[in-house]
């Protein structure tokens, strides 16, 4: 590797061994790691889920447009994360990630945590948005602290998730109006109200 790459690197891993937290308060921790598991991927895809067959067209909008971007940007980000290989940093938690995703960057938290704040602010109030947006920092924040990524996977997963809502959000409107019968059926479920 080249040098300034390599003192970048040695800089990513101080700067998150400086955030990490090695013998937290028992609260502390259970609420980092519930925040940090808040943004797992399996939890939103059974709440879309919910939410499309539960709700009216405004809920079913929001739950496709989500599921849309988030499903997309879960794809992309292990093609990147299996590009770039990166080892998680050492840690006694999140083994369920450290088995089945080994690799650190970019941190799809992250990113899925941006991609949501983009798409909930695509339908929903700035109150709303300021509420998940604060939710979002602390999912990028919990996953340093818990030592399951380094601070640049965070920084950079945000914003690619981002950028990437932002674009995904662009392509699934278009699709909805070059395909009229899929998106009815999509925005109004099975039955119509």
């Amino acid at each position: 590797m080249k040098p300034f790459l390599l003192r970048l690197l040695s800089l990513d891993e101080r700067l998150s061994a400086g955030l990490a937290l090695d013998s937290p308060p028992k609260a502390v921790e259970l609420f980092l790691k519930f925040i940090s598991h808040s943004c797992d991927s399996w939890y939103w895809l059974v709440g879309l889920l919910l939410v499309w067959l539960l709700a009216g067209q405004n809920g079913k909008e929001i739950a496709v447009s989500m599921g849309f971007v988030t499903g997309f940007l879960a794809i992309t980000i292990l093609l990147i994360k299996f590009l770039f290989r990166r080892p998680r940093p050492e840690g006694d938690w999140g083994q369920v990630y450290r088995v089945n995703d080994p690799h650190s960057f970019p941190s799809g938290h992250a990113a899925r945590a941006t991609a949501i704040v983009v798409v909930v602010a695509r339908f929903l109030p700035w109150w709303v948005v300021l509420i998940v947006a604060v939710w979002a920092i602390l999912v990028g924040y919990s996953r340093v602290a818990l030592k399951v990524h380094y601070l640049s996977d965070v920084l950079f997963g945000f914003l690619f998730g981002a950028i990437f809502a932002i674009g995904m959000l662009w392509i699934f409107a278009r699709l909805m109006q070059i395909f009229p019968k899929i998106a009815r059926f999509l925005l109004q479920g099975f039955w119509r109200r």
